[in-house]
């Protein structure tokens, strides 16, 4: 009889990556849509509302990832540079630690709508991070990839910044210039860029470590 040949955790992380933020934002998705339907939003509205959330976009981001890793398509290169996965690392854990210092408390979820937001807030963060620790080559990031690995979110504050001003609508509390001020969202926003710069450089860091711990096994 054949021994069984040993799981790859490279592989076994990538699937249940791609499987679990597929499905959580299909699920999400599906329920923000009966919602914004009831509200009579219509289908410009909805789109427009449900991809302003920046987790929505990190999780999407999660997903193209994994897809690069799967698909061997050349329109898919940009996810599988080191400083593109590396960065998610940063942006998917303050998504994981926003939501559960900030936002967890303003909301009481039941269902299925519970379910969606602990697959996108916390079951795929982890994965994500397991899945980079497991199946990224080491080394391959650098504090000069600081600034780039910031820029998407600076772009992502002034493109909610400005669509707000068109629909009054902030998908975030701490973004609501209708509310606070923009002196105040100014000042939210230097402390949420602050917090990802330093999980950006404890990426950084990691990623040279282990890359040294791994040149001397």
């Amino acid at each position: 009889m054949s021994a069984r040949a040993p799981v790859d955790p490279r592989k076994l992380l990538t699937w249940l990556g791609l499987f679990f933020g597929a499905a959580g934002l299909v699920l999400q998705f599906w329920l923000s849509m009966q919602l914004a339907f009831a509200n009579g939003r219509d289908w410009p509205g909805f789109l427009g509302h449900f991809f302003a959330f920046y987790t929505i976009l990190s999780n999407v981001i999660l997903v193209l990832i994994y897809l690069s890793e799967v698909l061997p398509t050349p329109r898919l290169a940009l996810f599988r540079r080191p400083v593109v996965r590396g960065m998610m690392v940063a942006n998917i854990a303050l998504v994981a630690l926003y939501v559960y210092f900030v936002l967890r408390h303003l909301n009481a979820l039941e269902g299925l709508n519970q379910l969606a937001d602990t697959i996108l807030h916390y079951l795929c963060p982890t994965l994500y991070l397991l899945w980079w620790l497991v199946a990224q080559p080491r080394g391959t990031l650098r504090w000069g990839d600081l600034p780039a690995m910031l820029l998407p979110t600076l772009v992502y504050f002034i493109y909610i910044m400005a669509r707000g001003v068109w629909v009054q609508q902030y998908p975030y509390p701490t973004l609501n210039a209708v509310e606070l001020g923009y002196p105040q969202v100014l000042l939210n926003a230097v402390y949420m860029a602050a917090g990802l710069g330093a999980l950006c450089a404890i990426v950084i860091a990691l990623d040279g470590l282990l890359a040294r711990q791994f040149r001397t096994i």
